[in-house]
């Protein structure tokens, strides 16, 4: 728990820092990294699961595709055509490349990690990018993609601390045995508090709906999405017979570990948010 708590204080520093010093361009470049090094993990697990997704071209166009809402905004080029050239480069190289009991699945392993990951974290690019005739400024949508972290990120500490106090009752046993519903009810609790509380202090940035009260009902859906997301990734581990998805975060796990809760949540916040 020290170790995770430490890790905890420490990302939250650097995140702070670099929005800080760096702006809309430091959050980008945070945002391509964390998605890149979250689909390499998700195709580590699909292999240890058994098979055999293209790895490099996979991580390539994920890439592109996380960050491909900025280059439509600077740069005029239609963002929709990268995931159905990834698919057809996919499809072609499939028929030389795998072995034909495994073909199907190198397919849809590797478009489906493009889709979970790459095209949800989009959304965190589609956040932090601002627009001509935007309506909040460019440290208002910074404060938003914090605003949905925070919120994402403080429905797991609560889960966690609270299904350690007092949680009794499993909520998924079998795929996550130490999850409760007494945790999960204190992580939407802490959630909303934290939410309302971030949005008053940022109410001179953010848009005029989200008033602390909006905000908190609004983080009510953002962290039952971000527990389901969590889920997911134990689905995704334990069909690997891995406990975490890497060790480069002391006390987490690996980037996926970290990053689990923002990628169901991330569409849902930006839809929320009501930006163009």
């Amino acid at each position: 728990m020290a170790k995770r708590i430490f890790s905890t204080l420490i990302l939250w520093t650097f995140l702070g820092g670099t929005l800080w010093f760096f702006r809309t361009n430091g959050a980008l470049v945070l945002i391509a990294v964390m998605s890149v090094l979250t689909l390499r993990e998700f195709y580590q697990l699909i292999r240890g699961a058994g098979y055999a997704p293209f790895d490099k071209l996979g991580l390539t166009f994920g890439g592109l595709i996380t960050l491909a809402p900025w280059a439509e905004a600077r740069f005029g080029h239609a963002n929709h055509l990268l995931l159905a050239l990834a698919t057809v480069v996919i499809a072609v190289r499939l028929l030389g490349e795998r072995k034909p009991e495994n073909r199907v699945e190198s397919l849809a392993s590797t478009i489906v990690g493009l889709v979970y990951v790459s095209l949800l974290l989009q959304y965190f690019v589609r956040i932090v990018t601002p627009l001509a005739g935007d309506t909040i400024s460019p440290n208002g949508r910074l404060l938003l993609a914090v605003w949905l972290i925070m919120v994402a990120k403080f429905c797991d500490m609560g889960a966690l601390l609270i299904g350690l106090a007092i949680g009794k009752h499993k909520m998924s046993p079998q795929i996550s045995p130490k999850k409760t519903w007494e945790g999960a009810i204190g992580g939407v609790v802490l959630s909303m508090v934290s939410g309302a509380t971030f949005a008053h202090f940022a109410r001179d940035s953010f848009p005029s709906h989200m008033t602390p009260l909006i905000a908190a009902l609004m983080a009510a859906p953002l962290a039952v999405l971000a527990i389901v997301s969590d889920l997911i990734e134990s689905v995704i581990k334990r069909r690997a017979n891995l406990k975490d998805s890497g060790r480069g975060v002391p006390g987490i796990g690996g980037m996926f570990d970290l990053s689990d809760s923002l990628i169901l949540a991330a569409p849902l916040g930006y839809f929320l948010f009501g930006l163009p």
